[in-house]
């Protein structure tokens, strides 16, 4: 069950004492040179070694890796239209809120006859990463397209896991087909995130891979974005929760938070943080009483044990100190007046004020795939500008070279490159 930690009286020592320490463990490099390998194998051997991964991970044999446009309208159909309904009802809002991100207009600059401006452009071809496995993520669809789309991206390519059989759950292809994704492929784990960097026979290359995943995924992303075959949206590995309570917190609603962000499976994180012990042991007993008869209970309490603490810490400021040390993927405030917290968070993916974060993973509006891993110091939550790219264009009239001509001859002088200096001076009335 959840680790009781004290760090009342942690200063330097804070973050080795909630077991946040920054130094790679072995299980990290065994991840990475399995990755390394898999990765590797699909960049030399394409089809036939992604193939070979899916029937060893996955279990089915595979004769084709794309989904057919049958096969999707089929999954349309066999929806039910409650879940229907609520799929569009989710793509709405995340478009919609998806739509102000990409209306912000391009900044521009001018001044003594030089013009700087940006121009905005969606990439080609984007790689969408659904998990799948332990379950069907349809939000996850809908979060990496519709802002792809909203981008303007032509070309969307969907990989997620098959089961068994080398099926993909219908809901999931449902919300593929309502938001206009292009391609899907039967694929999953580091070998799709190999596949859609390199291309292979049946998968052509995309430009960026976007999409959450367990760490075997994550490690496969930093692999290839690291090499520069592809741009990705950032670390984003397993599930990640840090709850903020004290004392008007409902301690059942907090138990029900922990638990569905470990209901994500393996390898996750569910903190709970007071500067109040009676608060812990409530969350705590709530986290047993409910785990006495829900479902998948083994595989939440394994995770619970594995990657759940219930902290106690001095007071209000110690505990938003150990969450921006924590840098969750998300962040839930279950206090009073929570809304004066938010100023002092600085590392978070997300930020959720008297809020389930599972509304946050449906219909809010705000993107679901976060940073995790601590990556919020320095990454952001996934939105348009994943898709696309901002070109400076530069303009100089006569009058401007011959204003801010001499300077720049200057400077390149200064560097030692009498090139550069020459191609400005030549340009330059005397």
């Amino acid at each position: 069950m959840l680790a009781r930690l004290d760090v009342r009286d942690a200063r330097t020592d804070l973050a080795e004492r909630l077991g946040i320490g920054l130094d790679p463990s072995a299980a990290d490099a065994e991840i990475s040179e399995t990755v390394t390998a898999i990765v590797d194998d699909v960049r030399r051997r394409g089809d036939v070694a992604v193939r070979e991964y899916t029937r060893r991970f996955d279990g089915p044999l595979l004769d084709h890796l794309r989904v057919t446009d049958a096969e999707c309208r089929a999954a349309v159909d066999a929806t039910s239209i409650t879940v229907r309904d609520a799929l569009e009802l989710a793509a709405e809002r995340i478009n919609e809120y998806h739509k102000l991100q990409a209306a912000i207009p391009p900044v521009g600059y001018s001044e003594a006859g030089v013009t700087v401006t940006e121009a905005i452009r969606p990439v080609d071809r984007a790689g969408l990463y659904v998990p799948g496995g332990r379950a069907a993520y349809p939000s996850t669809v809908l979060m990496t397209s519709i802002p792809a789309r909203v981008a303007g991206v032509p070309e969307r390519v969907l990989c997620v896991p098959p089961d068994v059989s080398g099926a993909v759950p219908a809901v999931t292809l449902a919300a593929a087909f309502l938001t206009g994704v292009t391609e899907i492929y039967r694929v999953g784990g580091a070998q799709a995130i190999a596949a859609m960097a390199y291309g292979t026979e049946s998968i052509p290359a995309v430009d960026v891979i976007v999409g959450p995943g367990n760490a075997y995924v994550d490690a496969a992303k930093r692999l290839v974005a690291g090499a520069g075959i592809v741009g990705i949206d950032g670390p984003a590995g397993p599930s990640e929760l840090v709850v903020i309570a004290d004392s008007t917190a409902d301690p059942i609603q907090v138990a029900l938070d922990l638990a569905a962000q470990a209901e994500h499976g393996p390898g996750g994180t569910a903190f709970v943080v007071a500067w109040d012990a009676t608060v812990l042991d409530n969350v705590m007993d709530a986290v047993v009483g409910y785990l006495a008869t829900a479902d998948r209970a083994d595989e939440i309490q394994s995770t619970l044990t594995t990657g759940g603490r219930a902290v106690l810490v001095r007071d209000v400021e110690q505990a938003i100190t150990v969450a921006n040390l924590i840098a969750p993927e998300h962040l839930e405030l279950s206090v009073d007046q929570a809304e004066d917290l938010v100023p002092s968070i600085r590392h978070a993916g997300a930020v959720f004020v008297d809020t389930p974060t599972a509304l946050g993973d449906y219909v809010a509006g705000a993107n679901h795939v976060l940073p995790t891993g601590r990556a919020a110091r320095f990454a952001s939550a996934l939105r348009v500008d994943d898709f696309r790219t901002h070109m400076h264009v530069v303009h100089a009239n006569r009058a401007g070279i011959d204003a801010i001509g001499p300077a720049a001859v200057t400077l390149a002088r200064a560097e030692g490159l009498s090139a550069h200096a020459a191609s400005v001076e030549r340009r330059i009335r005397p």
